[in-house]
């Protein structure tokens, strides 16, 4: 695993494969997007490379100072599904929750959706605990489109 501090060619192109295998719905991120994630103080991207060096798998940990302390959040985590299996996604998870624990992280939260099966197993067989919440999103709506009642 390694932490990304350089946006490549390599890496807006395993970004071009790898996010159709995470949503159907977001495009990659451009370089200047990746760039954003990697150099911004509140994210840290890590990617996972099999043993002939290929990227083939990445996450995202979000940091940030809240009131009651430092958060740790895992974001969009993707292993190529060529190389499901063989402990990418293990090895994803755990260095983020390394680096979440050296920041001063007092615990790391996720989710994933129950279709994730196999995601889902990986995270409990790694010591998540299922947390009973509500969960609530607001997708807002553009800018002059109209006001929300």
């Amino acid at each position: 695993m390694s932490e990304v501090v350089e946006v490549t060619s390599e890496l807006v192109t395993a970004f071009t494969r790898l996010m159709p295998q995470l949503s159907s719905s977001s495009p990659p991120p451009s370089r200047i997007e990746l760039a954003e994630i990697a150099t911004s103080e509140a994210s840290v991207l890590f990617v996972a490379r099999d043993s002939a060096g290929t990227i083939v798998g990445s996450l995202t940990l979000a940091l940030f100072r809240v009131p009651t302390g430092v958060r740790a959040w895992i974001e969009d985590v993707v292993v190529d599904e060529t190389a499901r299996g063989a402990g990418a996604g293990g090895a994803l998870v755990m260095a983020a929750v390394d680096r979440a624990c050296a920041e001063g992280a007092k615990s790391v939260d996720l989710t994933s959706r129950p279709s994730r099966e196999a995601a889902n197993r990986l995270y409990q067989r790694l010591g998540f605990d299922e947390r009973t919440t509500n969960v609530y999103r607001l997708t807002p709506e553009p800018p002059g489109s109209g006001h929300r009642q």
